[in-house]
């Protein structure tokens, strides 16, 4: 990415409002553009830049040194109450299932004919054991996502 603006000229281009979570740029009222991952971004100085980071910049006058998490996993509200800075490891614990993940439950697959429960935590891979029902496997991935990642843990 090309340098970021200052949080100067982010202020010169752009209104947040904390409440509505409503970033819109000052020139044009523009409201952005979705990208191919959902998230509402805009062309600043030859930069794409997601609406959230920006928001952060301009609720507290400097970029964040983390990711910006979306507590409620949705990537267009951008209220300040919903946005929180967050490890790589808290803001992938703060997501659904993949979409490659055949059962649809976070943590669980089918392994030699029972229901294998599993957690990533900081790039290694801890097994969590192997369970008669998915709705065991599920349970036992959801209290290590409670141990290991408190309030970013969540379930689907």
């Amino acid at each position: 990415m090309k340098t970021k603006p200052t949080p100067e000229r982010l202020r010169e281009l752009f209104s947040y409002d904390p409440d509505t979570g409503a970033v819109t740029r000052r020139s044009t009222g523009g409201t952005g553009t979705l990208n191919d991952r959902g998230y509402l971004c805009f062309k600043v100085d030859g930069a794409l830049i997601r609406a959230h980071r920006i928001a952060w910049v301009l609720a507290y006058g400097a970029w964040p040194d983390l990711p910006v998490d979306h507590r409620d996993m949705n990537k267009q509200n951008n209220r300040l109450d919903n946005l929180r800075l967050a490890t790589c490891s808290q803001n992938n614990a703060n997501r659904p299932a993949l979409r490659n993940n055949k059962l649809g439950i976070k943590g669980v697959d089918l392994h030699k004919g029972r229901f294998r429960a599993k957690i990533n935590v900081n790039n290694k891979l801890i097994h969590l054991g192997c369970f008669d029902t998915p709705e065991e496997a599920s349970a036992a991935y959801l209290a290590a996502a409670q141990k290991y990642f408190g309030e970013f843990a969540r379930a689907a």
